[in-house]
């Protein structure tokens, strides 16, 4: 899929949000749907001829708004438009159990006369 993302340098809000905002709009009128791929950083950087890292910072402002999700290796996809992802469940708040054994420092310490 060939993206139309331009970057203007003079404009007063930097590359990444300009990106960003772009990429928002792409995904809410559907030119990218949920489950598609975006382009990964370094291809979509050489196309709007930007530093890779201007692309990784608007990839993840939209992970943290919950718009796109990492699927690793495979790169990042469109989530459904359930919003953020939910937390994960909390884990259960019984500790194991800890053993009552004292210390026999002064035993150590005693078989080591000379």
């Amino acid at each position: 899929m060939k993206t139309t993302i331009r970057v203007n340098r003079k404009r007063p809000e930097s590359m990444t949000k300009q990106i960003t905002d772009q990429l928002t709009t792409m995904i809410e009128t559907g030119i990218y749907t949920v489950g598609s791929y975006l382009p990964s950083e370094s291809e979509l950087a050489n196309s709007v001829n930007v530093a890779r890292n201007v692309v990784r910072g608007s990839y993840e402002t939209l992970m943290k708004a919950g718009k796109i999700q990492s699927e690793g290796r495979k790169g990042r996809t469109v989530r459904s438009s359930g919003g953020k992802k939910r937390a994960a469940p909390a884990k259960s708040s019984a500790a194991p159990a800890k053993s009552s054994k004292k210390s026999s420092k002064g035993a150590a310490s005693k078989s080591r006369k000379k």
